[in-house]
């Protein structure tokens, strides 16, 4: 008898009266509200307007979720359309089934739409919101625990993740909780993000390409360890090669980025002078107002200076006749 180990949800969804309350899209859900609310942060401290982030997110979460659905419908296809199998699942997203790669990919491109409609750097938007997004990642796999998917190989660890369910050739007993070793890289990631980012004033989206490759490293060794169907190539699962072959990309562009574009953006967003994304007036418009305010009263000044002279000099030619 086990003494200590992680308990998996009885079930991980609830109904109010008719209206399912899924634990896999509330943990969705608060996700991508963590992640706009620090990227926000992050892109006022740059010099950003407020709102902004959550402005771009409207095109780039709806996007992730479809690249996401997508990639995982793709890679494992046959759970969907296999004989026996009902091609109507692949819609249900609420079962779980997100692919993380697909979704960055599709994700990146709605934030690009976005961020041309708001006319705002790309580069600079996704370095502001990648500690969020590593954040979002790790709030979202509790989706798999609600779930009870995604686990790797069975241990008897304190810490092991007791799977309860049979369902979908489920096998009940104790496995290692990949999904929060992963969960935890995650925060993980975003913390060294965050530090990488003052240290070294990363920009031109290297704080982004940083996020993606230390994701990598994390997700490759656990990957390793689940035990879930995938496709293999040359031994090693889907997302295994999927995982180095971005690392590298990810690690040449930091490089080749730092020698072509070193240093930081000046200015994020066009139109924000500095101090005024959160409402305040710059030092320039303040300085500019406080000139406009000075110009008229020195005017009139000197007016009042010359009628005075003026004065004087009448009243003394007065006396001299």
């Amino acid at each position: 008898m086990e003494l200590a180990y992680i308990p998996s949800p009885s079930r991980g969804v609830l109904y109010l009266g008719p209206i399912p309350l899924r634990g896999y899209a509330f943990c969705i859900i608060i996700g991508v509200f963590v992640a706009v609310w620090l990227g926000n942060k992050r892109w006022i401290a740059r010099g950003g307007r407020a709102g902004t982030v959550a402005d771009i997110a409207v095109w780039a979460v709806p996007f992730g979720l479809v690249g996401g659905r997508l990639y995982h419908v793709i890679t494992d296809y046959e759970l969907y359309f296999s004989p026996g199998r009902d091609w109507v699942d692949a819609f249900k997203v609420w079962q779980g089934g997100l692919g993380i790669w697909g979704a960055i990919a599709l994700g990146a491109l709605g934030a690009w739409i976005g961020a041309r409609r708001r006319g705002v750097p790309m580069p600079a938007y996704a370095d502001a919101v990648a500690p969020g997004i590593a954040l979002a990642q790790a709030i979202g796999r509790w989706g798999n625990w609600f779930n009870q998917e995604l686990y790797g190989r069975e241990t008897h660890v304190p810490w092991a993740l007791h799977i309860t369910s049979s369902e979908g050739g489920r096998v009940p007993g104790y496995y290692h909780p990949t999904f929060l070793y992963e969960s935890l890289w995650c925060v993980g990631v975003a913390f060294l993000v965050i530090w990488a980012d003052r240290r070294f004033t990363l920009g031109h989206g290297r704080a982004f390409a940083l996020y993606v490759a230390a994701y990598c490293v994390g997700r490759g060794w656990i990957e390793y360890m689940r035990v879930d169907d995938a496709h293999h190539i040359l031994g090693l699962r889907l997302n295994d090669w999927t995982a180095l072959i971005v690392f590298l990309l990810a690690v040449t562009y930091i490089v080749v980025s730092a020698k072509k574009r070193p240093g930081r953006e000046a200015v994020v967003e066009p139109g924000v002078s500095d101090g005024s994304a959160d409402g305040t007036e710059g030092a320039d418009e303040v300085e500019g107002k406080a000139e406009g305010r000075a110009e008229p009263e020195a005017a009139e000044a000197v007016e009042v200076t010359e009628a005075a002279e003026a004065k004087d000099e009448a009243g003394s030619a007065t006396k001299k006749s």
